[in-house]
């Protein structure tokens, strides 16, 4: 939330290690979302309501300037309860003591048709039965692209409902129309409210929760990005997960779904520049985006597809993307793709991590395109959980260019295709292509001729402050 002009990021902690336990509500500030200091935990176990712990849920400011913090309190029987808690000093800009009122407390109790073992994470802008994880609700403007506060209704707002879901581990999300006399919301026609449905992103991302930016007039979406080393790694190396980059979204002028991209802000860590334009990218020879930190980098590329009737038979049965990318992956050659980058590549690519494309055509002669990200061949390492994610891109084609960018930064690579339309974050863990002996390439190992039009990439500095 951002409050008198700082940021407050609030987040499960375990003080006393590197896995799950102990948990308590972390709380570090910012003045720009990149650079953090951490602050002493907010709130931790320590009532009769919480005792047994102090778990997730929101904070908000509301409209009279107060914040709050609801969360999910683990009492002395072991049942799930929901709290509040509020400032010790609303004088103080950095929020540092908050209290949680006798008066109140607990605000919700799971009744006997509730499960008061799964009965957690309150949201602020929804007033239901938590039967999902991590609920959002917010609305986004139909007119313009800045963003809007929660209390914006209109003609011109429409509304997004977004579930977390434990049994898959992504972000799946709908628009539609929220009635406020009925306090009711409605799914778009054509929107698929499920698990084919729209994810905020297609890989490592879950647990998100957006905010209103009073100070820059945008909806940020904050997200959780969890280890796939093992348990073992994160003890020694003593922290585990990563908050990826905070990001912006906003609904595509379509109508049809989002579009999210890495807020602005990250544009004060770039550094050297480097250029490139009207590169062919023959099949099987990758080439080099020199003059950059592989490890540390902002890559934007634009690739131009002109054999576009050449584009291989969709097949109508592949409904899941990730499974297509699991068939179709960098090395297998196709028609159109797979095209795309290289992250944490060494020079002779030992260890890669494969961002691409490949295009379909369906029956109907409309284009299909699949954005992959495949851990795969990230790192020579065995002990380590290396998935393939995958969706698919609804993004014209007519004028036979695709865009991708992504974001690197030594164990995460965050891919946006078409200015937003779908991400995929990945976690990687490479041996060989680390520090100055990582590398970027663009390539293809399509049977098609694909360009490169152009390309912009940045070594990217470190914050000054990294939550210290």
């Amino acid at each position: 939330m951002c409050f008198k002009g700082s940021y407050h990021l609030f987040y499960q902690y375990n003080p006393k290690g590197s896995v799950w336990g102990n948990i308590v509500w972390a709380h570090s500030i910012s003045m720009d979302l990149v650079n953090w200091e951490a602050l002493e935990p907010a709130i931790f176990p320590s009532e009769p309501f919480d005792i047994k712990g102090t778990w997730s849920g929101s904070a908000t400011v509301y409209p009279d300037g107060n914040p709050v913090i609801y969360y999910t309190g683990v009492d002395a029987k072991g049942q799930q309860v929901q709290n509040y808690a509020i400032p010790a000093d609303i004088t103080d800009k950095n929020l540092r003591k908050w209290v949680k009122p006798k008066e109140g407390n607990p605000m919700v109790v799971a009744d006997k048709e509730i499960n008061g073992s799964a009965f957690r994470d309150p949201t602020n802008c929804l007033a239901s039965e938590w039967v999902l994880e991590y609920i959002d609700f917010f609305p986004v403007s139909t007119s313009h692209e800045k963003g809007l506060d929660f209390s914006e209704l209109g003609k011109d707002v429409k509304h997004v409902l977004k579930v977390s879901l434990d049994v898959t581990r992504f972000e799946y999300y709908t628009i539609g129309t929220y009635f406020p006399d009925q306090d009711k919301y409605v799914p778009d026609k054509g929107q698929v409210d499920g698990w084919d449905g729209l994810k905020l992103d297609y890989g490592n991302f879950y647990a998100s929760k957006s905010f209103y930016d009073p100070v820059k007039f945008r909806r940020v979406v904050w997200g959780w990005a969890n280890e796939s080393d093992s348990k073992e790694e994160d003890v020694k190396k003593g922290w585990a997960g990563i908050m990826p980059i905070s990001r912006t979204v906003r609904l595509d002028p379509s109508g049809k779904q989002l579009l999210v991209w890495p807020i602005d802000d990250v544009e004060t860590l770039k550094g050297n520049k480097v250029q490139m334009s009207n590169q062919q990218l023959e099949i099987g020879k990758p080439v080099k985006i020199s003059g950059i930190t592989g490890n540390q980098a902002d890559v934007e590329v634009t690739f131009s597809i002109p054999n576009l009737e050449k584009a291989e038979p969709f097949d109508p049965s592949w409904k899941d993307p990730r499974d297509l990318c699991y068939k179709k992956k960098s090395r297998v050659q196709g028609a159109i793709g797979p095209f795309g980058l290289l992250a944490f590549a060494t020079e002779k690519l030992e260890e890669f991590s494969p961002v691409f494309f490949r295009i379909f055509k369906a029956q109907n002669n409309k284009h299909v395109v699949l954005m992959c990200s495949d851990a795969e061949p990230s790192t020579v390492m065995t002990n380590v959980y290396k998935p393939m994610f995958g969706g698919f891109v609804d993004v014209d084609l007519s004028d036979r260019k695709l865009s991708l960018r992504s974001l690197i930064d030594n164990s995460v690579v965050e891919s946006f295709a078409a200015g937003g339309k779908t991400c995929i974050t990945s976690r990687v863990y490479p041996t060989l292509a680390v520090f100055q002996d990582a590398q970027v390439f663009a390539f293809n190992n399509g049977t098609e001729p694909i360009t490169l039009e152009h390309a912009s990439a940045w070594s990217m500095e470190s914050p000054r402050k990294m939550n210290n």
